[in-house]
């Protein structure tokens, strides 16, 4: 694995919370449609008494598996960051620190550094060299 690729995993690990952050509210926003209503129709031939049951057990099996990533995340940003301070030129570990465990957009880094976007390329290229 590279050293980009390694660095980068946080980033994903975090998009896979959020993904399944989204899962949850939309769980919930089912289980909040689910209402009971009174009528003199009949019921359906083969309701299913559980589903709510059913989506309740889904929800919290996710929000577990959110749980777990998220406590991997942490380890995996607090690993990521004892690298990034044994790089010893600090604009390079700004640089990494940004990307990397903050997940700022390059043209983001490039305006709060000052730098233009190829020279910030150019010093991320050095801060890898460095971390490696």
């Amino acid at each position: 694995m590279s050293t980009k690729d390694y660095l980068s995993q946080a980033y994903r690990i975090d998009q896979r919370i959020n993904s399944k952050l989204a899962q949850v509210m939309s769980l919930r926003d089912l289980l909040g449609k689910a209402t009971g209503t009174l009528s003199d129709a009949p019921k359906a031939a083969t309701p299913n008494p559980h589903s709510m049951e059913d989506t309740i057990a889904k929800m919290v099996d996710l929000e577990n598996e959110i749980n777990e990533d998220i406590d991997a995340l942490v380890d995996l940003k607090a690993e990521i960051m004892r690298r990034i301070k044994r790089v010893e030129n600090t604009e390079y570990q700004t640089i990494l620190e940004l990307r990397y465990l903050c997940f700022k957009r390059w043209e983001e880094i490039a305006v709060d550094m000052g730098y233009s976007l190829r020279r910030l390329y150019e010093l991320h290229d050095c801060a890898l060299e460095e971390i490696s």
